[in-house]
């Protein structure tokens, strides 16, 4: 028997950078804690008639106006110092050491977050954490405290005979000052939307956060701002009517608050919202997909409405999804080297795709995936099967048939014609490290094509096992198909390329139940083959390269500084030179929509700036990278010939271990596995618990594991749904 193996201890070098991360995550959450600190004290007397104005007096300048720059410094540049840190953060985070080899070190901490990081499932949420539940119960008492904050010290000050002045009745004073507010508390949850939805954001990983799994984030605070922001607007609208001053609605004056435009991005807003809840989600994607574009006017509108400088308190979040947004923009304009797919049965591809070696992931990693032959527009996202270790030139998807989008794709893969297909790929985006091997079991539960990640996390299993000096870890798989053909997904688990010549001596079992079939089907074995598709890439198709930030966190830091940087030189240029003459000098007043659309201008020309030319930089040290890598694939000719990588590879496929793995399925027919018994029955000290699959299964894999019935059962809260 093999002896078990260990890993080896930290380096030198790796001592050094935790030091330096240590220092810099110290830094990171003063920073953050004051800015917090800051959103809490806003509504305050101190804050509105001591701090506030003396921090006016003493920023006030020609180049960013009297009340500009105070915001810039309390709200904006503590955020994106953050952004930056993180980025060095995570950066030094990956060359410290290996990141499958860090169980031990962290272990303890793990043990301390272990009951806070137990699920618990609330409607209307979902599976949560404690530590989940704990934020967004201080959040919300958040929003508490600055509405009655606020309404306290507007409310004292009204009084019937303040209210007869205006010729108003005194609740319809306090609606108007209640309206008012209900902007105020919406804009602190609009300060935080668009953080959870910057997938290759420096800010998700250094709070150990995944832009997968934060989605989730983004969905409440999109609840509470559009619930908000409507209470906010048809408040007005019942005020102006009890006072009759309709009109005021129409009202886009040349400076100040533009009430039609707060009107018009609510009209986006409403008509982004209605699309996003589950039924229309999932049933009408296409629908969401398009609607969810609304975004821009949302946020267009609500600009030209409270103004330049009101806005600079939420820009640091949208900002830095400009420049996410944009990067992506960048990756995805080209094509991308498809190889080859795997055709199964059972409505499901795998695509296999060339990547370039210094292109790195993480099990359960995703990407977005174009075909324009199928839709120019639409981009889907996918579980990574792959693993950058064991495949460093492949990257791989699995795809099953559930929507209009991937029938078609299968159609095509299907047809004995098809020999190209154009693809565009965003990412990949997914955890900056994972580290199973702190657990001895590892079992993972999955329905249906939510086998897809553990393929991933077997493959990165499997080379760790071969290649690296790591113990070897007891995996269990419990997957449940409706039927045989289903269940075809498994033969996925080695890759078409880059498997070991033997069966890998990891500690796998397999438990497969087919739901809906008595039995062996008795079909005939033609219709349950798989099918490999060979395709001729174009010249011009690239090897999937790293995009700025997942894979190059220091590029993303000079990325956001420098954007920032030549914004602020371009408002300050302007401000000086053109629109302070014109307040100071002339009885006009400079237009706050012409303001505000220079600011949205400049603030795109500092980003496009920035990120074409760290982008263009990169693209040239990867070229020579890619052309070699597309030398070698092509070969002589361009044909499958026998020395061509096509044929060869096609000839591994064969030899691949193949038996050992169907040893290792245990199948069930016409029964639902006892999930149960199966977690209950584990007796090691440690076993993650991983699940994958539609609701049910999740939500029932997540009452086990938040019971208390068995301590050793740790749900990793990994999420795999967008």
């Amino acid at each position: 028997m093999e002896p078990q193996r260990t890993a080896p201890p930290p380096s030198r070098s790796g001592g050094n950078y935790n030091t330096i991360r240590a220092a810099i995550m110290a830094v990171v959450m003063i920073v953050f804690t004051g800015y917090i600190f800051l959103w809490v004290m806003l509504p305050t007397n101190p804050y509105r008639l001591k701090w506030q104005p003396k921090l006016r007096t003493q920023t006030a300048s020609t180049y960013f106006g009297t009340t500009h720059g105070a915001t810039y410094l309390v709200f904006t540049f503590p955020v994106l110092l953050i952004a930056v840190l993180g980025c060095v953060y995570v950066h030094l985070g990956k060359k410290s050491s290996d990141n499958h080899t860090a169980g031990k070190n962290g272990n303890n901490n793990n043990q301390r977050l272990a009951i806070w990081k137990r699920p618990m499932i609330i409607k209307g949420l979902g599976i949560v954490s404690r530590i989940e539940i704990a934020f967004f119960i201080m959040f919300i008492a958040l929003l508490i405290w600055s509405f009655s904050i606020y309404l306290r010290n507007s409310f004292a000050t009204i009084t019937p005979k303040s209210a007869a002045k205006k010729g108003e009745q005194v609740w319809e004073v306090k609606l108007d000052s209640a309206s008012h507010r209900l902007a105020f508390i919406g804009n602190i949850a609009f300060a935080f939307l668009f953080f959870p939805v910057t997938r290759g954001s420096s800010v998700l990983p250094l709070f150990g956060l995944t832009s997968e799994g934060s989605v989730k984030y983004h969905i409440w605070l999109g609840h509470i701002v559009m619930t908000l922001f409507t209470a906010h607007s048809f408040g007005y609208i019942i005020y102006w009517a009890s006072v009759h001053e309709l009109s005021e609605m129409l009202d886009w004056p040349k400076t100040g608050i533009s009430n039609l435009a707060g009107e018009l991005s609510l009209v986006a807003g409403l008509i982004l919202w209605a699309t996003t809840f589950p039924r229309i989600r999932r049933k009408m994607f296409e629908v969401f997909f398009y609607t969810h574009h609304m975004y821009i006017p949302f946020v267009v509108f609500f600009i030209f409405h409270v103004g330049i400088n009101y806005t600079s308190m939420m820009l640091p979040g949208f900002f830095l999804f400009v420049i996410d947004r944009y990067l992506r923009f960048l990756q995805s304009r080209s094509n991308v080297r498809l190889l080859s797919a795997r055709v199964l049965p059972s409505q499901v591809v795998e695509l296999n795709f060339s990547k370039t070696k210094g292109l790195s992931y993480t099990p359960t990693s995703t990407i977005f995936l174009n075909i324009p032959s199928i839709s120019k527009m639409q981009w889907h996202p996918f579980t990574i099967s792959s693993s950058s270790n064991l495949e460093s030139d492949n990257l791989s998807v699995i795809i099953k048939g559930e929507g209009k989008w991937s029938n078609k794709l299968h159609q095509l893969l299907s047809s004995p014609s098809i020999d190209r297909l154009d693809v565009s790929i965003e990412g990949p985006y997914g955890p900056t490290s994972t580290d199973f091997l702190r657990h001895e079991l590892l079992v993972m539960v999955s329905g249906g094509s939510g086998v897809t990640p553990f393929i991933s996390i077997i493959r990165e299993l499997i080379h760790m096992t071969e290649n690296l000096k790591c113990k070897t870890l007891k995996i269990i798989l419990i997957s449940s198909f409706k039927n045989s053909n289903d269940s075809t997904m498994l033969d996925l688990i080695l890759p078409l390329c880059g498997a070991p010549p033997e069966f890998p001596n990891l500690d796998l079992k397999i438990e497969a139940y087919i739901t809906r079939e008595k039995g062996v089907p008795h079909e005939e074995q033609e219709n349950t083959k798989t099918r490999t598709v060979w395709f001729k890439p174009n010249p011009s198709d690239a090897p999937i390269s790293p995009i700025l930030g997942q894979n190059n966190y220091l590029w993303l830091g000079a990325i956001i500084s420098s954007s920032f940087i030549i914004y602020l030189i371009f408002i300050g240029i302007l401000t000086r030179y053109y629109i302070f003459p014109i307040d100071r000098n002339t009885n006009k007043k400079y237009s706050s929509t012409s303001r505000a659309l220079l600011h949205m201008l400049f603030l795109c020309i500092g980003v496009f700036i920035a990120a074409t030319s760290a982008f263009l930089m990169n693209k040239s040290k990867n070229a020579k990278e890619k052309n070699i890598q597309i030398q070698n694939m092509e070969g002589p000719t361009p044909q499958a010939s026998p020395n061509s990588s096509f044929y060869n590879a096609n000839r591994e496929l064969e030899s691949l271990p193949r038996q050992s793995i169907s040893q290792s399925v245990n199948l069930h027919y016409g029964e639902r596995p006892d999930l149960k018994r199966f977690l209950f029955e584990r007796k090691e000290s440690s076993v993650g618990v991983l699940v994958c699959g539609p609701k049910k299964m999740r939500h029932e894999v997540a009452n086990i594991c938040s019971s208390g019935l068995a301590g050793n059962l740790h749900f990793e809260s990994i999420s795999f749904s967008w």
